[in-house]
């Protein structure tokens, strides 16, 4: 006779607490644990503990863009909520208009796009999507995908096969897709650009290389972020860099897809930051900024010959996440979509991003701690070096962006330290500014006085121990 224990003796008992004071959850970093979050609102956060701080990383890691608690995202949830929240057979009015809204923010004929929860999905999406379109057009041999080294695209292993940063792949690496990859323009460490000359030209050279290498009739598409974000926050590229990049993924017939999860929707001032150089890639991928975390909510926004091969072949694009497009986040998503374009804030992010870089270099530029600052908009990142005139990194040990960082959140500011191991992927420092659209000029200044009084902090601190 099979014995069914009665389910009584089967369930732990609930444990009710007002106040947990030790954590369950496995938290990304277990030996360094965060305050618990209270509440937010506008450009601050509040901790558990009573301290207020002004958030220059837009919520941690390059989120939130319209700032917090804003009354019309939040009467857009409650209303989306009590209408529908999810409906995996069903579209929504809400996922129809924002689809139809998101793509005429796009550039060019970037006309269809298909909803994720979040942006390593996004970037999932667009290297399945590169996969099926040469399916749908006869060509089954191309299935690679080129990133680049300092590039990072999420931590789904496909995302994370074409992510070129070591420090984040180490560890999988039996689990990796062997994509290729190439360089990244690195202005401050690249020796032709320090000759005053572009390295766009040995950069595609090492492309073409690779291309020919590998075979063209195998590689389906080229990922990059635009301007770097996680490897190596901030780097941008030469003007020529992305036109030259266009140009040699038409001549071999590979699409060209712009990882826009952080520099997307605003960020660098423009819509997008392909926007700078007038590029329009086959398929661009959208997150964080989004949703500007008020909802879990990503893209891959596809150009109308993706769609047309798919539509006029089989019909059909076997792929999909649960709550991708679900009505809730979509309805989100149109809110945040309306507050840019109705408050004018990517021209917002555009001016202040202007203000704060100038201000960050004339206050910054010659620290003894700081190599270079580099990026565009609201997406800055400022490098930290152990000797200036070498260009030598810190010590991985050292742990400098985090020291900065935590002097910084002592005044009551936040900038994000995890943009780490740039210089060769497995060392190198450089932490994030990257503040809300909505900071004012007053929060911008108060900003880099943080920042610069943190650096002589930190370097006081350097001495004392030498």
């Amino acid at each position: 006779m099979l014995l069914v224990a009665p389910i009584t003796t089967m369930r732990r008992q609930t444990v009710i607490s007002p106040r947990v004071t030790q954590t369950r959850v496995f938290h990304r970093d277990l030996k360094n644990q965060w305050p618990s979050v209270d509440r937010t609102f506008g450009e601050y956060i509040w901790d558990t503990e009573g301290n207020k701080y002004l958030d220059a990383t837009a919520g941690g890691s390059v989120v939130v863009n319209v700032g917090y608690s804003v009354p019309r995202v939040l009467a857009a949830m409650q209303e989306q909520a009590a209408q529908a929240c999810f409906s995996a057979a069903f579209t929504s009015q809400p996922q129809e208009e924002l689809g139809f809204q998101v793509t005429h923010f796009a550039p060019g004929d970037l006309d269809y796009v298909r909803f994720t929860s979040g942006g390593s999905e996004a970037n999932e999406s667009a290297i399945k999507l590169a996969r099926k379109y040469f399916v749908e057009a006869g060509k089954p041999d191309k299935w690679k995908v080129i990133g680049r080294h300092r590039g990072f695209h999420g931590n789904t292993l496909g995302a994370l096969s074409a992510t070129g940063h070591r420090g984040r792949r180490t560890e999988y690496e039996p689990l990796l897709v062997p994509f290729p990859h190439v360089s990244a323009p690195y202005r401050y460490r690249c020796e032709q650009c320090a000759a005053g000359e572009t390295c766009t030209n040995h950069l595609m050279a090492e492309l073409e290389s690779v291309i020919a290498s590998q075979g063209s009739n195998s590689i389906a598409a080229f990922i990059a972020e635009p301007v770097v974000g996680a490897a190596s926050m901030g780097t941008t590229p030469p003007p020529d860099y992305w036109p030259r990049l266009r140009e040699v993924c038409d001549k071999h017939d590979i699409l060209l897809i712009a990882d826009e999860v952080m520099t997307g929707m605003g960020r660098t001032g423009r819509n997008f930051a392909v926007d700078h150089w007038g590029v329009v890639p086959d398929m661009i991928t959208s997150g964080k900024g989004i949703g500007s975390g008020y909802t879990p909510l990503g893209a891959v926004i596809a150009r109308r010959k993706i769609w047309e091969a798919v539509s006029e072949g089989t019909g059909q694009w076997e792929h999909g996440f649960t709550y991708g497009g679900n009505p809730l986040s979509c309805a989100v998503g149109l809110a945040v979509l309306r507050c840019l374009q109705d408050q004018d804030l990517v021209q917002q992010a555009a001016t202040n991003g202007d203000y704060l870089k100038k201000n960050l270099v004339d206050q910054l530029g010659e620290h003894p701690l700081v190599g270079e600052i580099d990026g565009l908009g609201m997406h800055l990142g400022i490098e930290l070096v152990a000797d200036r005139t070498t260009k030598r990194p810190f010590a991985k040990e050292v742990a400098i962006s985090k020291r900065l960082a935590a002097a910084c959140r002592s005044r009551g500011v936040l900038v994000n330290p995890t943009f780490t191991d740039n210089g060769d992927g497995l060392s190198g420092d450089r932490f994030g500014v990257t503040p809300i659209f909505t900071f004012t000029r007053a929060q911008l200044d108060q900003t880099v006085e943080a920042i610069q009084l943190s650096l002589d902090e930190v370097l006081n601190n350097l001495s004392a121990k030498n």
